[in-house]
């Protein structure tokens, strides 16, 4: 796990650099955000209440822009504290997961040569990419995913993308012969960035609505999925008479409700039936921290 850590960082820091090099812009950050309330399913107490997990996520981001659209890349290193225990075995050190996500927009606009404006939008465009996980927990799930879909980006101060895609997800964890595809599923994505006013503070993050992808796996049901993450981030650099959009500093929020696909279930029936329980949704404050370069 450690080794393929390493490898996909690599991998992260190669392509970054490779972009930022062939982009018209681009803005890169490595980011710490830290909360103590994350759930994962089926890991739940005793009683089958939702365990609380304090993890770390370290980050590596990139986006840029070139002559027909956009690039997006984040890698997120999520370190758990011993209530998701490596191996899903008690007293283990805490569990690592390496998600990591790619999106590529061609912007029709561009293409053509003619803007798509009007009635609030600023653009229209085609998404589409790839989200790939790793984690060494009991389920040890090897994601793989590819979306794609038309995109509306919204005329606003920084920027409003609004996205419907289709995702082609399927996995390989521990105990499954070969990989298993889902069915395939649609998403509704809001993603944003956007300034307050004068003020030196940003609003951004992402919302998602992702359709049940039929049975999982193991024959059992999935339900949709609500994913949001959001931060409100002051830029401390520039409000200590440094660099503007160098150094960030704010307030994170996760929501995750029915997490990657798991029926969120009380706990009487986690205990019951070893069903999810409601570690599948979570609700978690963080802190945050960003710099750009």
């Amino acid at each position: 796990m450690k080794s393929l850590i390493i490898d996909l960082l690599a991998v992260s820091a190669v392509a970054v650099t490779a972009g930022a090099r062939a982009a018209d812009w681009s803005d890169t950050a490595a980011g710490v955000r830290y909360g103590t309330s994350f759930h994962e399913p089926y890991d739940n107490n005793a009683d089958g209440s939702a365990k609380d997990i304090a993890k770390t996520i370290l980050s590596l981001t990139h986006a840029s822009g070139f002559k027909y659209g956009t690039n997006f890349f984040n890698v997120d290193v999520l370190l758990s504290d011993g209530n998701d225990p490596g191996g899903g075995v008690p007293g283990n050190p805490g569990a690592q997961e390496v998600y990591l996500v790619y999106r590529n927009m061609i912007d029709f606009g561009k293409v053509g040569g003619t803007p798509v404006k009007g009635y609030g939008v600023n653009g229209l465009g085609l998404t589409w990419g790839i989200d790939l996980n790793t984690k060494n927990d009991a389920y040890a799930s090897k994601k793989r995913m590819f979306v794609i879909g038309p995109t509306l980006m919204m005329d606003v101060p920084g920027f409003l993308n609004l996205s419907a895609l289709l995702l082609d997800e399927s996995n390989a964890p521990a105990g499954i012969p070969s990989r298993y595809h889902y069915k395939t599923h649609g998403a509704l994505e809001a993603d944003w960035h956007i300034p307050l006013g004068s003020l030196p503070l940003s609003f951004g993050g992402y919302a998602m609505y992702i359709g049940s992808k039929g049975l999982n796996e193991f024959g059992g049901p999935t339900a949709p999925e609500t994913h949001i993450d959001m931060k409100l981030m002051w830029d401390v650099g520039a409000s200590a008479g440094g660099a503007k959009g160098t150094f960030q500093l704010g307030l994170a929020y996760e929501y995750w409700r029915n997490k990657f696909g798991n029926p969120t279930t009380s706990a009487a029936d986690a205990v019951a039936n070893h069903t999810a329980g409601p570690g599948a949704t979570a609700s978690t404050p963080m802190i945050r921290a960003e710099y750009h370069f």
